[in-house]
């Protein structure tokens, strides 16, 4: 499968935002587990339309970094911010393989439902491991490796144990739960 396949449609952004997702994922109790300070940064990993942005801007002061591939997702997201009267959110048009902060800049990293859709999921959870700060923790929010209604295909879904597997490698204090049937949150921090 040609990893542009594995992309979420810009086209559907406003699914994204609807009142429905936010009652099945309940994003402020997701945000809560990643402890956001008032002075810390955060890395928002395919931030799509803001979902997660927006409320992680609001719990700091500092800056909030909106990385997603999707020029047409960040003025999706540039929108909703202006309209949220956001203002501490830098927009970077990037891949997540070669992320262009600089290593130990940002305390937080989020990565909601991106994670299934990039190329070398190690190489990515490397690259998070170098912008973060020491004791820095990241949040993977994902699909469970079930047939589900909604969601990506079954084949390219990462099981529990193949993230375990992966962030027990370059990652410290792992918690892995259930969020509802079909997504679960993994919580870590850089060694």
């Amino acid at each position: 499968m040609a990893h542009h396949d594995k992309r979420f449609d810009p086209a559907k952004a406003t699914k994204l935002m609807a009142a429905e997702r936010y009652d099945k994922l309940q994003p402020e109790k997701l945000i809560d587990s990643l402890e956001i300070g008032e002075t810390n940064s955060v890395a928002d990993l395919g931030a799509g339309s803001g979902f997660f942005t927006i409320p992680m801007a609001e719990r700091t002061k500092d800056t909030v970094y909106a990385i997603d591939i999707a020029p047409q997702m960040l003025e999706f997201l540039k929108d909703n911010a202006l309209r949220n009267n956001t203002t501490n959110i830098a927009y970077i048009e990037s891949n997540l393989d070669k992320i262009p902060l600089e290593d130990a800049s940002v305390d937080r990293v989020m990565a909601a439902f991106v994670m299934h859709e990039v190329d070398d999921l190690e190489q990515t959870l490397l690259e998070i491991k170098r912008i973060l700060k020491p004791n820095g923790k990241l949040g993977i929010v994902e699909f469970e490796a079930i047939e589900s209604e909604s969601g990506p295909p079954l084949a390219i879904r990462i099981s529990r144990d193949k993230l375990a597997d992966l962030l027990n490698r370059n990652f410290g204090d792992i918690n892995i739960e259930a969020i509802n049937q079909i997504n679960y949150l993994a919580v870590a921090s850089k060694k």
